[in-house]
């Protein structure tokens, strides 16, 4: 059964979520000098938070106009190790091995083929190049891009992603990924496993400042845990093989 995806919604600037996905990542890649793809950057969000990591970056995305609020932020601030790049969505606009290191956040639930995806991401990178990518966490308790469900226009229903694949897949906005799913994806694509981690809920959503302190100083405090039930996301970090 084929899935049907809707687009994501892209981060707000300076959301918790952007800063800790920015903190793993420094902690699993050598971004200082290098020439780093940050793809399906949206609006510049979560590219915002490598730059002062000192690496190159190309940041891509399928969607004009928050490449446009991303170059507005970008001159603004006269950013100018940033490059952006608008692509179809189908291959990359980049030539083979044209990049160190990747980075693609919470974009694989989107595309319309991730087998696609994952293998222009390899074609793109050098030998011994590093990517680092995430998705949402099967085992979370909220659905966290919705669902399409009937009688519920509330779209983050408890536990619904721990349905049987086919089931979520009928009603789901995007797909969901528990570690196994998505270290096979990767191992497929012809990447080796270095390390996963799964990031802890950053608690943006929580609209009462009290129960987000609470949570964040209680349960949530670090940015990575053990518990799968306590994360967003699963991250991974794959290397292309040197031949």
């Amino acid at each position: 059964m084929r899935q049907i995806v809707e687009r994501g919604k892209p981060a707000s600037y300076g959301q918790e979520v952007t800063r800790r996905r920015s903190r793993i990542v420094a902690r699993l890649l050598p971004l200082e000098g290098s020439r780093l793809l940050d793809f399906g950057c949206g609006n510049g969000a979560q590219t915002a938070e490598l730059v002062p990591a000192g690496a190159h970056i190309t940041a891509c995305d399928i969607d004009e106009a928050d490449m446009r609020l991303f170059r507005e932020y970008l001159r603004a601030r006269d950013i100018r190790t940033v490059t952006t790049v608008v692509y179809s969505g189908d291959a990359l606009p980049f030539e083979n091995a044209s990049f160190d290191v990747a980075v693609s956040f919470a974009v694989l639930e989107h595309v319309h083929d991730e087998h696609v995806a994952l293998d222009e991401l390899f074609r793109v990178l050098r030998e011994g190049g590093e990517l680092v990518v995430s998705v949402p966490n099967k085992w979370w308790v909220f659905e966290t891009h919705g669902a399409r469900l009937p009688l519920l226009p509330w779209n983050r229903v408890p536990f619904f992603s721990w349905l049987p694949p086919r089931i979520h897949a009928r009603f789901a906005a995007a797909r969901i990924y528990s570690r196994r799913r998505i270290t096979a994806l990767l191992a497929e694509a012809g990447f080796s496993i270095e390390a996963t981690a799964y990031m802890t809920a950053p608690l943006d959503v929580v609209r009462w400042p009290l129960a987000r302190s609470v949570l964040a100083s209680l349960i949530f405090r670090h940015d990575t845990t053990a518990i799968p039930f306590l994360a967003t996301e699963v991250f991974v970090s794959c290397r292309k093989p040197q031949a």
